[in-house]
């Protein structure tokens, strides 16, 4: 898809505002949506998990642990109790939580359906139906961290796929970048509708932070 003249400078203010040193905030107004690929500095740690049973899902939970202001997520297959047993702990803690699902994958999802879950405990969820697959896979946490890759937060993809899951921490550019995107498929997501869908029992109520994950769906 070409670029609109405006995106197009959009996009060299941004590099160069980030080339002078003069961080996302003051180049983020200058873009509408991520477009074409962009080359940012190495900053930070990375992270590298893989699957099956490599450990993706227990990296996910730690870096949502360590959320303290800020969390955003796109997911398609979302059928992981601790994931989003974690995302409710966060979200207890004062943490600002916030959801994107697919909206197709969610909908034909009734038995093991974490929007009702996550609504129900609190958090905004919002379905994107834009696209053909929302197939995202991402969180941005406090601005500074971003975990993506093929890993859907799904049992089987811990167990029985072959997976790969990156963690990137204490890159704000990066994770603005993230965000941005995030942001644009929120605004054109739908709020999700918790009486249309029914969760799974052992997911209807989370009463204390000590949680039992033994029910977690496939």
């Amino acid at each position: 898809m070409p670029l609109r003249t405006s995106s197009r400078c959009g996009w060299v203010l941004l590099a160069l505002c980030l080339w002078f040193g003069q961080g996302w905030q003051q180049a983020r107004s200058f873009v509408e949506k991520p477009l074409s690929p962009l080359r940012l500095p190495a900053k930070g740690t990375i992270e590298v998990a893989f699957s099956p049973q490599g450990g993706a899902t227990a990296a996910i939970v730690r870096a949502l642990e360590e959320a303290r202001q800020k969390v955003l997520v796109q997911a398609y297959s979302f059928t992981s109790a601790p994931i989003a047993k974690a995302l409710v702990l966060a979200h207890r803690r004062g943490v600002d939580v916030r959801v994107i699902l697919d909206s197709r994958q969610t909908r034909s999802n009734i038995r093991y359906n974490p929007a009702v879950f996550l609504s129900d405990n609190g958090i905004p969820v919002r379905l994107d139906a834009a696209h053909a697959i929302a197939h995202n896979k991402v969180l941005v946490i406090d601005d500074k961290t971003v975990v993506t890759g093929s890993f859907n937060f799904t049992k089987a993809a811990e167990e029985k796929n072959a997976e790969n899951l990156l963690i990137l921490r204490e890159n704000p550019d990066l994770a603005a970048l993230y965000r941005q995107n995030w942001e644009y498929h929120w605004d054109h997501s739908e709020d999700f509708r918790a009486q249309t869908l029914a969760p799974p029992r052992s997911w209807q109520a989370v009463p204390s932070p000590l949680l039992d994950t033994s029910d977690e769906a496939p």
